[in-house]
């Protein structure tokens, strides 16, 4: 298994396989996300127009198995920016972590952690940066849908010291696996003072 990193339009090669990933891993609980590959380039390229962006990609071989990304919160669309902006946080002060996406085989080998140090050591040596941020989509616990056993990313993110903020959320449309139209969701964010340790 080996961690690369690319930054900005670096990116550019592998959007086709970054989207298969996405949408193979969002189809999974909680997100139950029934996505497409236009969508998918569309979301990817503005992080490849963000010479400040970052992926960190998992490779085995030549195959990508996980993604992990983040770029400048100001560089993000305007439904990230907005609780910021309304909260009055200054944007230009955040590193927004997108995502990140492991194929199931990967899972419980620490890539967490090594995704997280990276971003945050890349947010920290831009050099201009306060926080670290991110967002995950609200589910009700008793969710029918909810897998016996699933364990979330609660605990991955408490031992990274990022603080859950009520007060800072944002909604997203997307389709849904049983579904097919596109239904609301609520995301909040957590945050982290960039430089604190995990």
């Amino acid at each position: 298994m080996l961690l690369r990193t690319v930054r900005g339009a670096e990116v550019g090669p592998h959007l086709v396989d970054l989207a298969r990933l996405r949408i193979a891993v969002f189809r999974e609980w909680p997100y139950l996300y029934a996505g497409n590959a236009a969508y998918e380039r569309a979301y990817l390229e503005a992080y490849a127009r963000s010479p400040d962006s970052l992926f960190v990609l998992a490779m085995d071989g030549d195959a990508i198995v996980g993604a992990s990304s983040g770029l400048p919160l100001a560089d993000d669309s305007e439904a990230f920016r907005a609780p910021f902006e309304a909260a009055g946080l200054d944007v230009a002060r955040v590193f927004y972590f997108g995502e990140s996406v492991l194929l199931p085989a990967y899972r419980g080998r620490g890539l967490g952690h090594a995704f997280f140090d990276a971003r945050e050591a890349h947010a920290a040596a831009l050099g201009r940066f306060d926080w670290t941020a991110f967002c995950a989509v609200e589910r009700d616990d008793d969710d029918p849908r909810k897998p016996p056993g699933y364990r979330g990313n609660e605990t991955l993110w408490a031992k990274r010291d990022y603080a859950r903020r009520d007060d800072l959320r944002c909604t997203l449309d997307w389709p849904e696996v049983d579904g097919g139209t596109e239904v609301p969701h609520t995301l909040t964010f957590r945050l982290r003072a960039l430089g604190a340790s995990p």
